[in-house]
């Protein structure tokens, strides 16, 4: 969460006129910066949040705000094409477009490899809506294009997502952000990892004979998860600056994450088991202290620790994959729960353990049953 979403977190109303266009000029780094969009949330302080035409989410505290007028032009998103061209504004003049029915491919490496990330995207997109479907859990259409940002190379991709990841952006191949709603990440084909296939890599079918095999497995799926974090804010299933806990939203990405490239449908069996969290979390058993499952659940702590983040993740993907299996019409009903949150409202930990006992149950005997079972996963 942002410096700015925190000063306007407490005691917010909502605006009384959700179709009316905002208009607001802000001082941020001793830059003027005009912005329209329609307002979501309003402090009693006099902070704004603000839903920018490009998806954007501007947090601005009062002291950055100069001036903020109302009228009665409706608000409407970017079009797909408007999209482009405000992207490309903002981007090196190499930069180009590859469209799909949802996605927004800005590129500046070959054109091959913007196809193949909008035909796995799109193979994401379908399998991810529809298994909600039968699950009994209605999406929404995006009201914006989908836009990933791909760089031809880790260098040009620091460079330009210093300022949201800092140094930070070393360790991370790909990205989505929040704020902006886009995915950043570089062409996966260029990695040190993987150069010794060499020859050409600006065709469909030698990316795809790179990217298939094993080596390629672990960054493959990193962009897939961020790629399901961006439909899940999108398509209903999340809420942006929600108090979304970490474990359920990054449990329904690490659940998504592992294609199986080598399948034209891109997953072999969704929903199956990721084998490298299923034997992160059996390494992780032996020392599981009693209430890992009220710490997962009650606050996002061990997320932000590095020591324990790993572990955090195994077990998140363990507890969405017995949930689903197991409680599905709970989870289900838990899930509607939380997609109904507003931005900026903040449960306390006794809160989040209270919500998740009243759809699962108590803990304990939950917890027993979770572990039982995930033991018996192959």
């Amino acid at each position: 969460m942002t410096r700015q979403v925190i000063l306007i977190a407490l005691l917010v109303t909502w605006p009384a006129s959700a179709s009316a266009l905002d208009r607001v000029t802000l001082k941020r780094d001793g830059k003027q910066i005009y912005v329209e969009g329609r307002l979501l949330t309003t402090a009693q302080d006099g902070g704004l949040l603000l839903l920018g035409r490009d998806g954007v989410l501007w947090a601005i505290p009062p002291e950055e705000k100069i001036k903020h007028t109302r009228n009665d032009t409706p608000f409407e998103v970017l079009s797909a094409e408007e999209m482009s061209k405000h992207l490309l504004a903002e981007l090196p003049e190499r930069f180009r477009v590859h469209s799909t029915a949802h996605y927004l491919i800005l590129h500046d490496t070959s054109r091959a490899y913007a196809k193949w990330c909008g035909s796995l995207f799109e193979r994401l997109y379908m399998r991810f809506t529809n298994y909600w479907s039968r699950k009994g859990f209605e999406l929404t259409e995006p009201k914006f294009p989908l836009v990933a940002i791909v760089f031809t190379d880790k260098a040009s991709y620091l460079r330009f997502s210093r300022s949201e990841l800092g140094d930070a952006g070393e360790s991370i191949i790909g990205y989505y952000s929040l704020r902006t709603n886009r995915m950043t990440m570089y062409d996966l084909t260029g990695l040190e990892a993987l150069r010794r296939f060499r020859g050409s890599r600006g065709t469909s079918a030698r990316i795809n004979q790179i990217l298939a095999r094993p080596e390629a497995a672990r960054q493959v799926a990193t962009i897939i998860h961020e790629a399901t974090h961006q439909i899940a804010f999108n398509c209903g299933l999340h809420t942006r600056y929600s108090d979304c806990p970490v474990w359920f939203s990054e449990g329904i990405a690490v659940f998504f994450e592992t294609p199986d490239l080598r399948s034209s449908k891109g997953w072999g069996s969704l929903g199956g088991v990721n084998l490298s969290r299923l034997i992160q979390f059996r390494r992780y058993l032996p020392n599981r202290p009693v209430d890992s499952l009220e710490r997962l659940i009650r606050d996002d702590k061990r997320f932000r620790d590095t020591e324990q983040a790993t572990d955090a993740y195994a077990e998140t993907w363990a507890l969405t994959y017995f949930l689903l299996h197991r409680r599905t019409k709970q989870y289900i009903e838990y899930l509607q729960m939380l997609s109904a949150k507003k931005p900026l409202f903040k449960d306390g930990p006794q809160q989040r353990l209270a919500q998740f006992r009243e759809v699962f149950g108590e803990t304990e005997r939950l917890d027993a049953e979770f572990v039982r079972y995930m033991t018996r996963v192959r």
